[in-house]
């Protein structure tokens, strides 16, 4: 099941924001994360706040969200006042968003646009299973104003499907990728994730031709976390999977590394790669330099101008909240101004622009870092600290010793 939500301070019935998130609020980049929290069957090392439908109970259905989902895009614009905001980006995730018709999406899309109106170029994503959608809906989603699709992959062999639960057949990814540009779609990601237990490094290599001979412009690989409360979890804990190993998943990412590359395709963030600038994820970077976003939906977290809030996790709970007229936030914390500095860190240290060298702290852990090989000693002088290819790999260790 889903984990559970952070402990934090009460969010008023209204839901209106402290003056601090309201400061410069326009001047810093806005999007909007939709929360879609419908999938047909649950992963076995999923922990996102995903239902099936016997999972759901009543007072929640998919046949409503888009229409309450559109109620807390309205709820946004009263309590953000009216600054002029232009949606930069909006990211559809989930579960699985076209589990909706794609109708729906595309009102929710719309309401967005109404109320505070989407920037010129806007990037608009939509997560998708590629069993659920055909080039009818695809093609129905581009000529709704979306212009980027991400599709879950995972592996591209049978065997290392059934571990991980996910119920598409090898050969599926490739084929919704060409159905997406077909339809008009410049930009698609893959999602990969590797050292399934089970999975060998040829079946790694294998997965990764067959995404990289897919045609998307972007993929993104990320390391197996067992999740605790998960299916999977429970599986390892019995002995009956093994727990990932680290140094196969180092191994793993140098593979992913060097075949990506090969095929013309770029890092931008540790566990992400483009074959552009205009490939990559918008959305995430808005994350990941600090940016305002509000999340829709059950369990979805926003940011504005350093306070954070997260939402009911029951689409149940969600959905009461909304109908009697009440912010639909479980609860908020207000950031620090040192908390920022951290969050910061532990952020931009992960992209290709590095982080400004000025801004760090703990000189005996910068130089050893520096000596070790884990930053580039070229953009170093230049006044960037930027991970080399071993820096990647001990990423997280160095932004513990940096914090």
């Amino acid at each position: 099941m889903p984990s559970t939500l952070p402990d934090g301070d009460p969010v008023p019935a209204s839901g209106e924001l402290p003056a601090s998130a309201l400061e410069g609020l326009g001047g810093r980049p806005f999007g909007f994360y939709v929360h879609v929290p419908f999938c047909v069957t649950r992963c076995g090392y999923c922990d996102f706040n995903t239902y099936t439908a016997a999972e759901l109970g009543p007072g929640a259905s998919r046949k409503d969200y888009a229409d309450t989902a559109i109620d807390e895009v309205r709820r946004a614009r009263a309590n953000l006042g009216e600054a002029d905001l232009p949606v930069e980006t909006v990211f559809f995730g989930g579960g699985t968003p076209t589990l909706l018709p794609a109708a729906d999406l595309v009102r929710i899309l719309d309401a967005i646009g109404e109320e505070f109106g989407l920037a010129p170029g806007a990037e608009v994503t939509t997560e998708a299973n590629p069993e659920s959608v055909d080039p009818a809906y695809l093609a129905e989603l581009r000529a709704g104003g979306f212009n980027r699709v991400s599709f879950g992959m995972q592996s591209a062999r049978e065997h290392v499907l059934r571990v991980l639960d996910r119920r598409h057949t090898p050969g599926r990814p490739a084929r919704a990728v060409r159905e997406a540009r077909d339809a008009g779609f410049d930009h698609v990601n893959l999602d990969l994730i590797y050292s399934t237990p089970g999975e060998s490094d040829d079946d790694w290599r294998a997965s990764l031709s067959a995404a990289i001979e897919a045609g998307p412009d972007h993929v993104s690989a990320y390391s197996l976390i067992v999740e605790e409360g998960t299916a999977l979890a429970a599986r390892v804990r019995r002995g009956e999977l093994a727990m990932p190993d680290d140094d196969v998943a180092a191994d793993r990412y140098l593979i992913a590394d060097a075949m990506l590359a090969e095929a013309g395709f770029e890092w931008y963030e540790v566990s992400n790669w483009a074959t552009s600038e205009a490939g990559r994820c918008r959305h995430n970077l808005l994350y990941w330099t600090g940016g305002d976003w509000w999340g829709v939906g059950p369990g979805a977290h926003s940011h504005v101008g350093g306070t954070r809030w997260w939402n009911v996790k029951h689409p149940a709970a969600y959905a009461r909240r909304l109908a009697a007229g009440v912010s639909p936030a479980h609860a908020r914390e207000v950031l620090t101004p040192q908390d920022r500095a951290v969050e910061r860190l532990m952020l931009e240290l992960r992209l290709v622009r590095g982080f400004p060298v000025r801004d760090l702290e703990r000189p005996p852990v910068v130089a050893r870092a520096l000596a070790d090989g884990l930053l580039e000693t070229e953009a170093f002088k230049d006044g960037r600290a930027v991970l080399t290819l071993r820096g990647r790999l001990l990423a997280d260790a160095l932004i513990r010793d940096l914090t």
